[in-house]
């Protein structure tokens, strides 16, 4: 079954960059199991399966709405990527490749949320 997100870059970019941050919270202190590795993780996931969910969608209204909650989880992430820096859990050279990639998922995204939003 091919679906329609499936042929979005922002959509493939967003689950590489999935496989980035579980990669990367990996390697944060074991005591951060459930707490920023968690978080990180879920809001890396929310980002391709809400833009999933909005293409999926039948009415433009309901897919720039689930594409906005994408953003959101991006700027949840950019946040939680902060906290891991300034915690010393990555480097400021893996912190400035993290942002610039989640920027380019934002701008991708931002462009399919405009399209769908008709403004």
């Amino acid at each position: 079954m091919n679906k329609p997100h499936k042929k979005l870059k922002v959509w493939q970019l967003a689950v590489d960059f999935c496989i980035i941050i579980y990669n990367i919270t990996e390697n944060f202190p074991k005591n951060e199991l459930y707490g920023l590795s968690m978080q990180m993780r879920r809001a890396v996931v929310s980002i391709p399966s809400n833009i999933a969910e909005g293409a999926a969608r039948y009415s433009t209204k309901e897919s720039a709405q689930f594409y906005n909650i994408a953003r959101g989880s991006i700027s949840e992430l950019d946040t939680q990527i902060e906290i891991a820096f300034r915690l010393n859990y990555i480097s400021e050279i893996d912190k400035n490749k993290l942002i610039n990639l989640l920027n380019e998922i934002d701008r991708l995204l931002y462009g399919l949320w405009k399209k769908s939003s008709l403004i």
